[in-house]
């Protein structure tokens, strides 16, 4: 797939990871949804149980560029682990914005020409530290959205020195600003909207994995369990509770996740959510988000 873009411009991809084969992350499919419009990729990846270098090596795309590390058990609190791992990832890009995605982040190939000209757009600006997503949260299998979590991020920042990853590398910050303020949060003159959306994968996974996946983000964010948390290690299955009043999704998935849904099941039977009352007490707790 050819993205036209100015040759005076270049595009930096990273990412961070650790364990993705155990924990079943869609990391092959993310790196490939954005490869044809960056000019390199950096993966940083994490001392593993798994061979997740090997994974990652299988890919074969020589924008690859794998650096290796192992994770700081004093940053396991808050989940600071996950934005200092980002940041390695983030000083080894060269170009002059750089496009983060997650593990199980995936953008759509309709998206990329969009991407492509909104930082050719606002490459002079410098006002303009990142570009912003829309998110759609696939929660339990492909066919359910959850429309309570967060709506939008930041996922192309100018790789000027001045933005970092922060807190638990959900988003970004401005190293001149005198807090860790999201820059999603304001002001509004810093963002600019991609006009894209982050298909995001990682509440995705077998109720076994995704239990497990939970136990170790519960170590991560904690020094000590709290009670609310011990559910993780006290049963083998993710429940996906919420899963009979999630958003029915039927439009197309983007191409590189194709192998992925052709081959999944729906987790269980679902009733129009329209006709559960669960859902309306979440629309009166919490809105409606769609």
């Amino acid at each position: 797939m050819g993205i036209n873009r100015g040759k005076e411009m270049k595009v930096s991809g990273f990412t961070f990871v650790r364990n993705a084969v155990k924990f079943d992350y869609p990391i092959i499919e993310s790196i490939r949804s954005i490869l044809p419009i960056v000019d390199e990729y950096i993966v940083n990846i994490g001392d593993s149980e798994d061979d997740t270098v090997g994974l990652i090596k299988s890919i074969g795309n020589p924008k690859l560029k794998i650096i290796e590390s192992v994770w700081d058990e004093s940053l396991k609190k808050d989940g600071l682990i996950y934005s200092h791992q980002t940041n390695i990832a983030l000083n080894q890009c060269t170009g002059d914005w750089a496009f983060y995605l997650q593990a199980d982040e995936v953008v759509h190939e309709n998206d990329l020409d969009k991407i492509v000209r909104c930082i050719e757009k606002n490459l002079r600006n410098e006002e303009i530290l990142g570009l912003m997503f829309r998110y759609r949260h696939f929660k339990g299998d492909y066919w359910s959205i959850d429309p309570w979590m967060y709506r939008k991020e930041i996922r192309v920042i100018r790789n000027n020195g001045k933005v970092r990853s922060s807190g638990d590398a959900t988003g970004f910050c401005c190293v001149t600003d005198n807090s860790q303020k999201n820059i999603k949060d304001g002001p509004k003159n810093r963002w600019a909207y991609s006009g894209a959306k982050v298909f995001h994968y990682g509440w995705v996974k077998h109720p076994k994995i995704m239990n497990e996946k939970k136990k170790e983000q519960t170590l991560h964010y904690h020094k000590k369990i709290p009670n609310g948390e011990r559910i993780f290690f006290e049963r083998e299955e993710y429940p996906y509770n919420e899963y009979e009043i999630l958003k029915e999704f039927s439009q197309s998935h983007p191409k590189v996740m194709e192998e992925r849904v052709n081959n999944a099941r729906r987790l269980r039977p679902r009733r129009n959510r329209w006709l559960n009352w669960r859902f309306y007490k979440e629309v009166f707790t919490h809105g409606f988000k769609g």
